[in-house]
């Protein structure tokens, strides 16, 4: 999913995620204008060659038509509470892929999802907005991931599994074919989930076992 050299893109966020999904997008041929940030000691400054060009305020004045917007923050409510803050501007969100990433067919991918080195999403999976597929993650065919959910670096889900919105799949946790995976859960690192996750709880271990509400 390559998208032009002249597409431009904005980045919300300056952390260390941020420069992740920089490089990602410059891979992937967008052409990075700068980044925002909500910190006004950052405005002003620079990542790496880009400008950070201000943070909420910058967009209000409004930008091009023609840029798009990626937030590049990677907890999940801090990501969910500024894009509905930016919401009202009108704002249009890229999806962001790198190239090595796989996507099968019949997939989708909502506006704001980020896909990162060498994931793979296959056959007819659904990903939500705003979702990250960190490094090397996969996600199997006829899988459904929420709005706003992480699965973290090294994660592997089989198929048909659902992950609610905004739900974390900790670094190298896997979950088993058609379990669920609650809204605003955490799965910790390492895990393994065999039986469906309720909402908003953590979950360790293998198999995954429930350790706070």
């Amino acid at each position: 999913m390559m998208v032009s050299s002249r597409e431009e893109l904005l980045i919300y966020g300056t952390g260390g995620h941020a420069k992740v999904v920089c490089d990602c997008a410059l891979r992937a041929g967008f052409r990075v204008v700068g980044f925002l940030d909500d910190d006004p000691q950052k405005h002003g400054g620079r990542l790496w060659e880009f400008p950070v060009l201000g943070g909420f305020e910058r967009l209000q004045k409004g930008f091009s038509s023609e840029v798009k917007l990626v937030l590049a923050i990677g907890d999940n409510e801090t990501r969910r509470r500024v894009a509905e803050r930016l919401r009202p501007l009108g704002v249009e969100f890229a999806v962001v892929v790198h190239p090595s990433a796989q996507l099968g067919r019949g997939v989708e991918v909502g506006e704001g999802t980020v896909v990162f080195t060498g994931a793979v999403v296959n056959a007819d999976a659904a990903l939500g907005r705003h979702v990250i597929v960190n490094t090397g993650a996969t996600v199997d065919h006829d899988c459904v991931v929420g709005d706003f959910a992480h699965l973290a670096p090294g994660s592997h889900l089989a198929g048909g599994v659902h992950v609610g919105p905004g739900a974390l799949v900790g670094v190298g946790a896997c979950a088993v074919p058609n379990v669920k995976i609650g809204a605003g859960t955490i799965v910790g690192a390492g895990a393994v989930v065999v039986n469906d996750l309720p909402e908003r709880v953590t979950a360790v271990g293998v198999p995954a076992k429930v350790i706070a509400p």
